[in-house]
């Protein structure tokens, strides 16, 4: 079976540098650069393509800085340029095209996302109209008509 296009990684011009090693983690498992990015919230690609329109040496200082906000593994975080250093040299340079989104754009691909969102928060809101009307419909049932058990209770005391 072979995977669909959203999910083959292809060939980017990027993949070099991420998926190179940043260092060890503490459970010793080695981190990639792409897995780095990914915790830390950023796109990888993107991020990829924003760095390697930088000069090598801005590049480097930038990406010193986002490897400092990973929790230490092997490194540490005064080794965070070093690592940036060795890093950016895989990246290739600043001719290379951004790696689109495989078969829609950005602002394409966020529309499903949205729209799975509103379709959920419909969802939600229809089922609590149904039980604020199930709520709504069981107290009336429960309470019953006070004048009516009023003339029941008066006819009953006046049989007697």
């Amino acid at each position: 079976m072979t995977l669909r296009p959203e999910y083959s990684l292809g060939n980017s011009p990027y993949n070099a540098f991420l998926f190179a090693a940043v260092g060890e983690e503490r459970v010793g498992l080695p981190l990639t650069v792409l897995s780095a990015l990914a915790r830390l919230g950023f796109d990888p690609w993107q991020e990829a393509a924003r760095l390697s329109e930088l000069p090598r040496e801005t590049a480097a200082r930038v990406f010193a800085v986002t490897i400092a906000m990973l929790p230490e593994g092997d490194w540490k975080a005064s080794e965070s340029e070093a690592i940036a250093v060795r890093l950016v040299n895989w990246l290739p340079g600043r001719s290379a095209a951004v790696i689109p989104l495989v078969g829609v754009t950005r602002a394409a691909g966020a529309a499903p996302i949205a729209s799975a969102k509103n379709k959920l928060r419909a969802v939600n809101w229809l089922v609590w109209v149904a039980l604020g009307v199930a709520v709504l419909f069981l107290g009336l049932h429960l309470v019953g008509d006070p004048d009516l058990n009023m003339s029941h209770d008066t006819a009953v005391s006046t049989q007697q």
